[in-house]
């Protein structure tokens, strides 16, 4: 008798999953190649720009990127849904001259006046989603009124003038720091939680790619398409609010002047992050990068000096480059 030893022939390794491997894939394509591109930035300004990588200019960056990014929540969740709203930066500025207003000349104590503040631009964000949704206004049209009504408001209601606000304790939440880092800082990435979970987490958040995707089939599946519109607009109007006192905070004083051109720095934050102007597309670490990317980028140039007016022409040129990025992605994704 033999004793004979069976051998068992090695099996196949393991599948990877497939759809881990696409997700991978995406990623790559999107917040991956944005991540390179940012670190190449970052070493090319460290090696060109004096005094860029300072602990100063770094928490300077941070604290620039919370005014943008704060908004670029709100706005990703808008431009998913399929919409755009360019009102956001008139309404920073009118919650800056209503702030002013309501300390300086009519003696409101600092709090309620906060208070009042983000209930008017909370109302704004919903005036907005109310003609969109339910008066079937293109949104474009929509954010254009209010964005010109808004800053005229701003300048009547104050003369054109700022309204000086003086109080240590109101100062510290726009210029102070805790454990080190910029309160504004703070309060982005706390709020980049928030939407993170409501983005990935919540049926809402699943609602809003459903709209931005297809509005009529999201309809057709029990999705209430007006309510999820009108919440986007809402919660980025509240943000707008919140970006107007923290600004007021960091100056001192209600200034119709401030928010100026903020609005382009905020969708070009969100586009570059790779979410898509035709919605259904972005994601909140994508707008993450891109708000870091645009305020990396703005920071630099000023440290080279150049022209004010060809930074311009350099943002200009990113979104440009972004939108064509993201429409060649498109394209492959459908081949």
């Amino acid at each position: 008798m033999t004793n004979d030893t069976v051998l068992t022939p090695a099996g196949p390794a393991p599948a990877a999953n497939p759809n881990r491997l696409m997700t991978m894939f995406r990623w790559l394509r999107t917040e991956g190649t944005l991540l390179v591109a940012l670190i190449v930035l970052l070493l090319i300004l460290t090696a060109v720009a004096p005094n860029f990588m300072t602990l100063g200019n770094v928490l300077n960056i941070v604290r620039e990127a919370a005014f943008v990014g704060i908004i670029a929540w709100g706005m990703t969740l808008v431009i998913i849904s399929g919409e755009i709203d360019i009102s956001v930066g008139s309404n920073v500025a009118l919650s800056s001259a209503l702030l002013g207003v309501l300390v300086a000349k009519q003696g409101v104590p600092i709090l309620p006046a906060v208070l009042i503040v983000l209930v008017v631009g909370t109302l704004i964000g919903v005036f907005a989603g109310i003609f969109r949704s339910l008066l079937n206004v293109p949104s474009f049209i929509v954010t254009l009124a209010l964005y010109l009504g808004l800053k005229g408001l701003a300048l009547f209601i104050t003369n054109a003038f700022p309204n000086s606000i003086s109080s240590a304790t109101f100062n510290y939440f726009g210029a102070g720091f805790f454990f080190g880092i910029p309160v504004p800082a703070l309060i982005l990435f706390l709020l980049f939680l928030v939407f993170l979970f409501i983005s990935r987490k919540t049926a809402f958040g699943r609602s809003v790619y459903a709209v931005g995707g297809n509005a009529e089939a999201a309809r057709l599946s029990g999705i209430s398409v007006a309510r999820v519109r009108i919440v986007v607009f809402t919660m980025t109007g509240l943000l707008a609010a919140l970006v107007g006192v923290l600004l007021s905070a960091r100056l001192s004083s209600g200034n119709p002047g401030i928010g100026t051109g903020l609005e382009f720095d905020v969708i070009a934050a969100v586009i570059i992050g790779g979410a898509s102007l035709a919605g259904g597309r972005g994601t909140m670490l994508g707008t993450l990068l891109g708000v870091l990317f645009v305020t990396v980028l703005s920071n630099g140039l000023v440290l080279l000096g150049v022209n004010a007016y060809v930074q311009d022409i350099a943002s200009g040129a990113i979104v440009l480059i972004a939108v064509l990025l993201s429409s060649i992605r498109k394209e492959t994704e459908h081949r």
